[in-house]
């Protein structure tokens, strides 16, 4: 009898223990794999076929960093610091002369605060802002043959809006579907396009653990 009253006693505990933890949850590491959209640049002067530099959609990777500062599950809304990590490995470039890089690969880190609503719910909708800075390494071949002599290697200041939605997967786990303005300086394309900022969207999908 005794036994069995200390092996409700150590069940009755351990459940209380795990509950705490469970309540303890403010981190999260997430993975996600997208594609970045970027918008085509007209080359002012350029009198031949094919005068805007076309972007392909780089397959991307994000890893995301989260501690949630405000607010607990039960609360409706919850504010999160949140480290996005942006890569992309090959962003493939298109124009009708031989003058630019052949593709780049970046990356885009952006400290940011996340604000989530019905955080507690099966679907939970979210918006993120945030600044970092951004790197941009050009490709040493140009796009159609030679050596690429022109300058390489961006560093760049860049800020970064977010819309996002998390659904409860089971356990720990949630699945989040996202997308992310990435605002940022421009890749050395050896060509003057005329702009100083360009707009890297990314959108993607993946899985969230909290623990």
């Amino acid at each position: 009898m005794a036994l069995q009253r200390l092996a409700v006693a150590v069940l009755a505990t351990a459940m209380v223990l795990m509950a705490s933890a469970a309540a303890q949850e403010k981190n999260e590491l997430a993975g996600t794999i997208g594609r970045t959209f970027i918008s085509n640049q007209g080359v002012p002067g350029a009198n031949f076929a094919n005068n805007e530099i076309h972007f392909g959609n780089g397959l991307s990777f994000e890893v995301t960093y989260g501690r949630r500062i405000l607010g607990t599950e039960d609360s409706l809304a919850t504010l999160t610091f949140e480290v996005p990590f942006v890569y992309n490995p090959d962003e493939d470039l298109n124009f009708g002369s031989n003058a630019i890089p052949e593709s780049y690969s970046s990356f885009f880190i952006t400290p940011a605060a996340r604000a989530n609503l019905f955080a507690s719910t099966g679907v939970s909708p979210w918006v993120s802002f945030g600044g970092g800075f951004g790197h941009f390494s050009e490709s040493s071949n140009l796009l159609f043959f030679g050596t690429n002599t022109g300058a390489r290697g961006t560093t760049t200041g860049v800020y970064q809006l977010g819309v996002g939605l998390d659904v409860k997967l089971f356990g720990r786990f949630k699945l989040r579907g996202e997308a992310r303005d990435f605002n940022s300086g421009v890749p050395q394309l050896n060509v003057d396009t005329g702009k100083s900022r360009q707009h890297n969207y990314f959108v993607g999908g993946g899985v969230v653990w909290h623990f």
